[in-house]
């Protein structure tokens, strides 16, 4: 007797973790997903990419890639990250700045997205599209220094700088440890 009310018991358990299973696969289908947000943002970057790959390694990245995988082995454009995942202690007044940074593989920005920061007095800082756009060309080696190559923002001192020196650290980080070297002039 027990062994059939073990059975039955085992059978409605099965029952129910299979319908919730069903209720989460429907319910995520019915959402848009993270990646779709994830791809929008990392086409803004790479727009020429046709494929991006899953984050991944260490650091933590993704990849870029154009061309078509039917037809022949896809060529890297480059590479794309998170400040935050990178330079996690880095922040603005009012506390983190999300960056999604590009690069391409000699070490060139593609751009940079904020994507998430509170400035506690107005959004005049590093949320204004003219801070973002000043990345892009930007090469690694370059000195990112408020004043001088990164355009200063009146009372957003502490927001630029950190910022700034986010996207050059975590870059030369993903340079250093995911990027071939440049080859020496002949």
């Amino acid at each position: 007797m027990h062994k059939i009310i073990r059975t039955a018991l085992f059978v409605v358990i099965a029952a129910l973790l299979a319908a919730g299973g069903a209720l989460a696969v429907n319910a995520a289908a019915a959402q848009p997903s993270k990646d779709a947000k994830q791809e929008v943002l990392l086409k803004r970057l790479f727009p020429a990419a046709t494929a991006f790959s899953p984050k991944g390694g260490d650091p933590p990245h993704f990849k870029a890639f154009s061309g078509d995988p039917r037809s022949g082995p896809q060529t890297l454009l480059g590479l794309a990250f998170w400040t935050t995942e990178l330079e996690p202690f880095e922040r603005a007044y009012d506390g983190p700045i999300k960056i999604l940074v590009g690069m391409d593989t000699k070490g060139v920005l593609t751009g940079v997205i904020v994507t998430e920061h509170h400035e506690p007095y107005g959004d005049f800082s590093v949320d204004r599209p003219e801070f973002s756009a000043q990345f892009r060309g930007k090469n690694i080696r370059d000195a990112f220094k408020v004043g001088a190559d990164i355009d200063a923002v009146s009372r957003a001192t502490i927001s630029v700088t950190s910022a700034a020196r986010a996207v050059r650290n975590s870059s030369r980080r993903v340079a250093r440890q995911l990027l071939a070297p440049p080859e020496p002039a002949k």
